[in-house]
């Protein structure tokens, strides 16, 4: 029992114990007795449970600062400087209100801050009012650095347009070109946006779009996601204070525009761990650009003084004191502007009025804070502009024309990255108003979004995004097929020249793709608005660019080089017409041309038989006939058996060959042009044939909402919707084999696979027209439509998209011939091939009626062998025995 006893006690002892370490806090002494003050204003979360990390390390550093000023024994005109401390929380009438009441019954001779920009914008004109000092610590807006708007303001920290000048350098060293920035509304977010927008002009950069983070209701201004997703950059500049930029990291990583897609540069550290750890991978690679102190990029600082405020730091605070590697950088800033103003003063009271009865520290009697005024202003102000020492930032010198501190002037890029199931910050970059940027050290490894040594651009990546790709079916475009499985699930597998496209633009850009196949009642304006209205991210079909659709959405670099083409049914087989060689001349004229010949053969008889020795020794019938030759012959150019000799038969010869030069002539040119008709006996020949009404326009089958509508309502009726609507290129089809129309304008891609592979019915007449282009479509401003189109060019200059075409338009299984070609076929000329067949015949009988007694003769001798040769054999049937020489005796 006795030993339970003590276990309880020594339990309550521990308990006791941890509650005196974790709760007991050493008070700061009172430092407000003085006549002589400095105040400072800090900045607190409004209500937050507890203080933020800049305001307690800013107090402390404070009040070590005051503190150590009287273990150094400074004092003005005896006295050491108290100091007097306002949490502010960023309400600029309330900092303004405290700061009345407290210069209204102290004599405040210096104020160090405010913090926030929008508080030092009201405090720091009050100061001049009054005409006291005042010196930020962290108010970064360059609007206060106007010396003659601001004429007692100071600051140790740099200011947002040296921020931007770094960051506009760091962004040429990373070619990094555009980014977003969001900015909260105020002084300090609206100082910044119009910094960095001067020195990205000045850089040739470009700030794709401007976010504002309203603070008086705590929201984007907009939709944050929207805003970034379709932007085309990247980067994201965040310039909040700390606990805004986390309100926004955390509705940042809530709608997925944090990592790994986007990175972002923040003005300041936020705590980290107030995320969750399911965001920790998406926080890797993000980064905060801070202004920091000299030692921390290896230049000079006063550590002396350092040092003996962190010891009195630690005896009066120890919990709150972090470790020396670990003190806000702001904290530092506000020792600094606490030291110059206590140093000013000393040297003020030292050195300007040594011999002076008067006091250095004096104010008018006026208790109202308005009215009441500081005597020494303009010699304290010199003081101030004319001191130098080396402070613990770096070297703190001003000057009285501007209200920033002369040089150490420093940033340092930090980067999040892992340790060990943790997040912390890592140096990996500084910058100097010396130097641009440079590795922190030599070592130092930087981690980009998604956990990648590799740099990231700044403009928008399609790896890793998902695309709504609408398709549309059209064979070969598009070939849908629809496979069962032996437990009835349906597979649907898309094939052709549209999905080989998308799997080749997804290899090379790395998205992920979403097909959805458009029902076939929609028509392509329909794909048009769907786009425009954010159904789709991309439709990948054979849409063709116009004008028309270009004014709601953009269009990739062309896909497939398109023109139209009228597609009708196969003409029928030709009808044999066995006289059509004769109609190039009428019944009549051939008549004429028959009574010539005679006429001119007995002229010939006539004159030239007495004289021609070719016509001398015939008959009348012979020399006829010779005559009659020698007529045609001339009439036809061909070259007659003989030659006249007589001067009339010359000169009649000369009037044959004149009939015969014009007769031929009219001949070929008639012939020609009848068998071009009977080749082209289609129902229409070409575009010029649709627009001269050769058909009706209500049997011209248009797909309705196409690019060929538009061509139809443009160039051929004017507007007028007189033609039969189709649905859908099948529709085309399967109308045009039913007699329903007879000619259809399609894109020449499908109709050129469909005559060639499945309607072997129909066929393409005329020569191509209207040539265009199809396009991928997309929504205008498309963040990725740069990238797609150098993918697509890419593909191009390569031929694969060439390859892609021959593999799914050539070749096929119908045998057609091109009727655009000007050939004649056998048909259109049968009847003269049978005339001449007639005519080798009668020459042939001819031939054999000249020759009939030769072949009488033959026959003849032919059947007294065949009889002497029955003979003999009867003869030896009867006398076998004899000889042949017997044999012959008896015959």
């Amino acid at each position: 029992m006795a030993s339970w006893w003590s276990f309880r006690c020594l339990w309550l002892y521990y308990i006791l114990g941890q509650f005196n370490v974790l709760y007991v806090r050493t008070d700061w002494p009172s430092l407000n007795t003085s006549n002589i003050q400095l105040l400072s204003l800090l900045y607190d979360t409004p209500g937050g449970s507890s203080p933020l990390i800049t305001y307690v390390h800013g107090f402390a550093m404070f009040k070590s600062a005051i503190i150590l000023a009287q273990r150094y024994n400074i004092t003005i005109e005896g006295q050491f400087i108290g100091s007097q401390s306002v949490s502010t929380d960023g309400i600029i009438m309330d900092v303004l209100q405290s700061t009345c009441q407290i210069t209204s019954t102290a004599n405040i001779v210096g104020i160090v801050g405010p913090r926030l920009s929008r508080e030092s914008q009201i405090i720091a004109p009050f100061a001049a009012k009054i005409g006291i000092p005042v010196i930020s610590h962290d108010s970064t807006t360059p609007a206060l650095s106007d010396r003659s708007a601001y004429p007692t303001f100071y600051r140790t920290v740099p200011a947002d347009d040296t921020a931007a000048l770094a960051i506009g350098q760091l962004f040429i060293r990373l070619n990094w070109t555009s980014c977003v920035v969001i900015y909260q509304n105020d002084a300090f977010g609206q100082g910044f946006e119009q910094a960095i927008s001067d020195v990205f002009n000045n850089y040739n950069l470009t700030i794709a779009e401007t976010i504002m983070f309203d603070i008086a209701t705590l929201h984007i201004r907009g939709d944050l996601k929207s805003l970034l997703i379709n932007n085309p950059t990247r980067i994201v500049l965040l310039w909040a204070q700390e606990d805004y930029a986390t309100m926004i990291l955390q509705s940042a990583l809530d709608l997925g525009v944090l990592g790994p897609s986007f990175t972002w540069i923040l003005s300041a550290e936020i705590d980290l761990s107030s995320f969750d750890p399911q965001w920790y991978p998406n926080l890797i690679g993000m980064f905060t650009m801070e202004a920091v102190v000299g030692n921390v990029v290896n230049a000079p600082i006063n550590t002396t003084l350092l040092n003996d405020a962190y010891n009195i730091w630690q005896m009066y605070e120890p919990e709150s004191f972090p470790g020396s590697a670990n003190v806000d950088y702001s904290a530092l800033f506000a020792f600094d502007a606490t030291w110059t103003l206590i140093q000013s003063l000393a040297q003020l009271c030292s050195t300007v009025f040594t011999n002076d009865s008067s006091s250095c520290i004096s104010f008018t009697n006026d208790t109202f804070c308005f009215n009441k005024q500081f005597l020494n202003t303009d010699n304290l102000l010199n003081v101030i502009n004319s001191n130098t020492f080396l402070g613990v930032t770096g070297p703190i010198q001003f000057s009285a024309n501007i209200t920033n501190r002369v040089n150490g002037t420093y940033f340092i890029l930090k980067n999040v990255q892992s340790a060990s199931n943790n997040l912390q910050y890592v140096p990996v970059m500084s910058w100097s108003n010396s130097q641009i940027w440079t590795l922190y050290t030599s070592t130092s490894v930087i981690l980009w979004p998604g956990n990648t040594l590799t740099l990231p651009s700044d403009s928008a990546s399609a790896s890793g995004v998902t695309f709504r790709i609408a398709i549309y079916e059209v064979t070969p475009f598009t070939i849908v097929t629809q496979t069962t499985d032996s437990f009835g699930n349906i597979t649907t597998t898309y094939t052709g020249y549209m999905p080989d496209l998308i799997n080749l633009l997804q290899t090379n850009m790395s998205f992920i793709p979403q097909i959805i196949l458009v029902p076939s009642n929609n028509t392509y304006d329909d794909l048009i608005y769907a786009v425009a209205n954010g159904m789709y991210d991309m439709v990948v079909a054979d849409v063709t660019v116009t004008s028309a659709r270009e004014e709601f959405v953009d269009f990739s670099a062309s896909i497939f080089d398109d023109s139209l083409r009228i597609i009708i049914r196969e003409a029928p087989s030709v009808n044999i017409d066995w006289l059509a060689f004769l109609k190039p001349f009428s019944r009549t004229l051939w008549l004429t041309i028959l009574g010539t010949v005679v006429y001119a053969s007995i002229l010939i008889f006539l004159i030239e038989r007495p004289y021609n020795e070719a016509l001398q020794d015939r008959s009348v019938i012979s020399a006829s006939a010779m005559s009659t030759w020698y007529s045609m012959a001339t009439i036809m150019a061909c070259a007659p058996d003989f030659n006249v000799t007589t001067a009339a038969g010359r000169l009649l010869t000369i009037g044959l060959y004149i009939l015969s030069l014009i007769l031929l002539a009219a001949y070929t040119a008639n012939l020609a042009s009848d068998l071009t008709i009977q080749k082209s006996q289609t129902v229409v020949s070409g575009i010029d044939d649709i627009k001269n009404g050769k058909i009706p326009f209500s049997r011209i089958g248009i797909l309705v909402g196409s690019a060929m509508e538009d061509y139809y309502l443009q160039e051929v009726s004017g507007g007028s919707r007189n033609f039969y609507s189709l649905t859908s290129i099948t529709e085309a089809y399967d109308k045009l084999l039913s007699g329903v129309i007879d000619a259809s304008i399609m894109d020449v891609g499908p109709v050129e696979y469909a005559t060639t592979h499945i309607y072997c019915n129909l066929t393409l007449v005329g020569a191509d027209f209207d040539a265009s282009a199809f396009g991928i479509v997309y929504q205008k401003g498309w963040i990725y439509a740069n990238e797609l189109d150098v993918n697509l060019l890419s593909l191009r200059e390569q031929g694969v998209l060439d390859t892609l075409r021959t593999k799914w338009f050539e070749g096929g299984d119908c045998s057609q011939t091109d009727d655009s070609g000007t050939a004649m076929t056998v048909e259109s000329l049968a009847g003269l091939f049978l005339t001449f067949g007639v005519i080798s015949i009668l020459s042939l009988l001819l031939f054999i009626w000249l020759k009939r007694s030769v072949i009488k003769d033959y026959f003849k001798s032919r059947k007294r062998r065949r009889t002497l040769v029955i003979t003999q054999n009867t003869m030896k049937e009867e006398h076998p025995q004899e000889t042949v020489a017997e044999q012959f005796v008896h015959l």
